[in-house]
């Protein structure tokens, strides 16, 4: 009877879910370890292939961990609020508490399939009561400290979905999921003033195990940049004058125009009216653009003339003011100047319009003066903006000045005429933290009739989600929650006067900020957390999730995370010490000419390995790409059907075999087909079916007894092997590499197979090392084969000799004349001298040398002997 998964990982599971094996508590008395993944938002479509690879390495992490002595803190929860589950609540007429409900049962049923060692007991949801809850408190803490604020600002406004949209769910005014028109729109908003903590956000990321490009992107999203406020005064504008910010305050001698952003206050005051037709037509346009498109460095440059000038304050000549979309109002001042000669965007706007472009700075020479004629080639700027850094040119008091000392002399200049100033600037705007949605956290505050608004007492707090009918906004336009009229008129408590409630509900992003700290005390009904708990478990020790998360997710959890350190509620800066990202795991799809796509089971190559596929059923041809897995394009493996047939451990064993963590791959069924066959050949180690037998049994060949010192027998070099694979497999699960890992598990299964006696001492140290693996074949090996009354995950780590990690003997090449002729024992501690003596003596080489002497022999040691006739 074959290996079968199926009898014996349900088993498994079932007593660690009734043991609760898993379930932790502070326990000084160890060290600590907190793995955690980005948990899921629970779809209706369930997992596939893909989701499991994080939560698989952490699981690999946790129960290697756990048998190296720590006390290992694996939670899993769901982040469960948001516009998915609301749209589903339309679409079906539920409400969306019963949806979430749903789709969080089902993707427990999946995850616990596949035998993770989560501590179920702190399971939680975003949307449960007792967790949003301290969901509002946190924000409380926010409001109080100034940090939580009301402001009219532009949105994205989708009238289809009667909500506000982040910038990253807009792609050329459409939303990205539904393709449904989004417009702006001005709004009053809640606002989260992040970028009081922009400069800790990128100075505290050097201290973080985190992959550099992750860290890096982190950078360049809260976007740095030092130099130099200027004003600018418009020319016969009275009193009227705008701010611009430059990383380049020495090329002010160069700027020939300025630029405004459409929704700049100025534009509508300065437009000349003879422009003003043009100049409106623009600015509606611009109106409905997504700032990415926006921002985008396109070719096409395009713009309005105000008719209005400025005063260039170093020239003191008037320039004109265009006005041009790309340029943000929420990013900067709102305003640039422009230096055609030493920007590229401003030059391709300068030829676009024909605006004059000058030179401001040359380059400079090797030695770092002035270039000359033989220093270096012209620069026509005419032609090309020159950005680098050189020397000041046609700047008058700056002229010669290299440009690290020509920025520091315009901003003191700048300084001292009262015209600017230094300043640092970051691109990060403060985070838009209100959505037009039911299916959210409401605002625990109060607004009272004078204008001002309150927060709720803290002892009435959950501000509970009130029952609706609909879930769309009103008819007016207002959220969803305006329709809970008798929840939104209420009192204030502290004074008795009539007050409103909050229409607008959190962000998604708000539950998800501080799940972390909710697990490591999820059922404490006084505080958040304990500060017993947080000061032993946090920080969090290995963090694992995608990358599409490197950014929002990242920044808003460290954010709210400073704050609370700010308050004294944590003891950690930082909440993620060490973090890694899984890559993407892809699939085939197959696609007619027509469009339509098949499922793989559809479709079957035209001939073995002929890379041609076609339909079943009707012939017709297919092409196939790799692709992200999507129920759109009929590519999505479903896990359970992974698991129905290969088991659990297998699947586990491909998620991580198939490639380097980081990395991700192409989902192959045959590659399951050959991960379930090594675990076939693990299990035939350990039982064995007796003729006649409807079960296994514990292999015979299982003896109890000391490894034979005999040379023949080899099992003194099986235990040479076992210890380096204890070696090797430990080295690659402190790197997360566990394909190397499990091709080092791989090579001892093959060397231990088909022996007629095994000593349990082999057999006892690798069910170990397979355990974190596969831990539902190492139970039952270690159970049923090797008598343990204990769990296999509750066992200590194997440790290895490094003695016997050694070799010996060493095999190298010997090449004659460049070609290789024979392979070599050689001593491990084999001299120069002595692998010339034993490559010489090789019968083979003899031969090859076809009795001529040898004119040079080139040993590279313990790798390879060249033998030159």
């Amino acid at each position: 009877m074959p290996y079968d998964p199926h009898s014996i990982e349900p088993k498994w599971q079932q007593r660690w879910l009734a043991e609760k094996t898993f379930s932790v508590k502070v326990d000084r008395s160890r060290p600590k370890y907190y793995v955690l993944d980005m948990f899921p938002y629970p779809s209706g479509a369930g997992l596939h292939v893909g989701h499991p690879k994080g939560y698989t390495a952490t699981d690999v992490v946790s129960r290697w961990k756990r048998m190296q002595g720590f006390n290992v803190l694996h939670p899993m929860g769901w982040d469960a609020f948001g516009l998915p589950a609301e749209r589903a609540a339309v679409r079906e007429n539920l409400h969306p508490a019963v949806i979430t409900r749903r789709n969080v049962e089902n993707f427990r049923k999946q995850i616990q399939r596949l035998g993770f060692a989560y501590d179920w007991e702190r399971e939680l949801s975003t949307t449960d009561v007792e967790y949003y809850k301290w969901t509002q408190w946190i924000f409380l803490k926010l409001f109080e400290k100034g940090l939580a604020y009301q402001a009219e600002v532009a949105v994205n406004w989708c009238p289809a979905l009667g909500t506000v949209l982040a910038n990253e769910e807009v792609v050329d005014g459409k939303y990205v999921e539904t393709g449904d028109p989004v417009e702006k729109r001005s709004m009053r908003q809640w606002m989260m003033k992040i970028t009081a903590y922009a400069e800790r956000l990128i100075t505290d990321l050097d201290g973080l195990d985190w992959p550099e490009s992750l860290k890096e992107m982190q950078r360049h999203w809260i976007g740095k940049s030092s130099g130099a406020e200027v004003t600018f005064a418009v020319a016969g504008g009275g009193a009227a004058t705008f701010t611009v910010f430059t990383t380049r305050p020495d090329t002010l001698f160069g700027a020939t125009w300025c630029v405004l952003a459409p929704e700049h206050p100025l534009v509508a005051q300065i437009t000349a009216p003879a422009q003003r037709a043009a100049v409106d037509a623009y600015v509606a346009a611009a109106k409905n653009k997504a700032e990415r498109d926006r921002m985008a460095d396109t070719k096409e440059k395009t713009g309005a003339f105000t008719g209005a000038f400025a005063v260039n304050p170093a020239t003191g000549q008037p320039i004109p003011i265009w006005v041009a979309d790309y340029v943000l109002w929420g990013y900067g001042t709102g305003a640039i100047m422009a230096v055609p000669g030493h920007d590229e965007r401003d030059h391709a706007f300068a030829k676009t319009f024909g605006l004059p472009i000058v030179q401001v700075v040359k380059r400079a020479g090797a030695s770092g003066a002035a270039a000359g004629a033989d220093a270096a080639a012209p620069i026509d700027v005419q032609q090309a903006a020159f950005v680098d850094d050189g020397v000041a040119v046609n700047s008058r008091f700056l002229d010669g000045k290299p440009t690290a000392d020509a920025k520091a002399a315009m901003t003191k200049w700048l300084e001292e005429k009262g015209l600017g100033k230094e300043r640092v600037q970051y691109k990060l705007r403060d985070w838009l933290f209100s959505r037009q949605r039911y299916w959210g956290e409401p605002f625990p505050v109060l607004h009272r009739a004078d204008g001002t608004t309150v927060a709720v007492p803290d002892d009435q707090l959950p501000v509970l989600l009130p029952p609706i009918d609909e879930y769309k906004p009103t008819a007016d336009g207002q959220p969803p929650l305006a329709r809970a009229t008798d929840w939104v008129k209420t009192t204030d408590p502290r004074t008795g006067q009539p007050a409103t409630r909050e229409t607008n509900t959190m962000p998604q992003w708000a539950g998800s900020c501080w799940y972390y700290l909710r697990f490591i005390d999820p059922k404490n009904a006084a505080a958040p957390w304990s500060k017993e708990a947080e000061s032993y478990w946090m920080p969090v020790d290995l963090y694992v999730g995608g990358v599409e998360h490197a950014v929002l997710h990242l920044l808003y959890a460290r954010f709210w995370h400073k704050v609370l350190y700010d308050l004294g509620l944590v003891t950690t800066m930082e909440p993620f010490q060490k973090l890694r990202n899984q890559g993407m795991i892809v699939a085939a799809s197959f696609q007619e000419a027509s469009g339509k796509y098949h499922y793989p089971q559809d479709v079957e190559e035209t001939a073995p390995g002929s890379g041609q596929w076609r339909v079943k059923a009707t012939g017709v041809a297919v092409r196939t790409q790799i692709e992200k897995m999507s129920k759109s394009r009929y590519n999505v493996v479903n896990p359970d059907d992974v698991v129905r047939d290969y088991g659990a451990d297998s699947m586990r064993l491909y998620e991580c075999f198939i490639g380097p963590m980081e990395a991700g791959g192409v989902w192959q069924t045959n590659g399951v087909e050959g991960v379930y066959r090594f675990l076939e050949r693990a299990w035939r180690l350990f039982f064995t079916t007796p003729k006649g037998a409807t079960r296994d049994v514990p292999n015979p060949a299982l003896v109890e007894r000391p490894l034979d010192p005999d040379p023949k027998a080899g099992e003194k070099e099986l235990e040479k092997l076992l210890h380096k694979t204890i070696q090797k497999v430990t080295a690659d699960l402190a790197v997360m590499g566990f394909n190397t890992a499990i091709s080092a598990l791989m090579v001892y299964v093959n060397a231990l197979t088909g022996r007629e006696s095994l000593p349990k001492a082999l057999l006892d140290p690798f069910a170990r090392l397979l355990a974190p693996f596969a831990p539902h074949l190492a139970e039952e090996a270690w159970a049923s084969a090797l008598g343990h009354a204990t769990l296999i995950a509750d066992a200590p780590w194997p440790q290895f000799d490094p003695a016997l990690c050694v070799d010996d003997e060493l095999e190298i090449a010997v090449q004659v004349n460049g070609k290789v002729r024979d392979t070599i024992k050689i001593p491990a501690a084999a001299d120069a001298a002595q692998c010339q003596r034993l490559a010489l003596a090789s019968e083979k080489v003899q031969r090859a040398m076809e009795g001529k002497p040898a004119r040079k022999v080139i040993v590279v040691p313990k790798k390879i002997v060249n033998v030159i006739c």
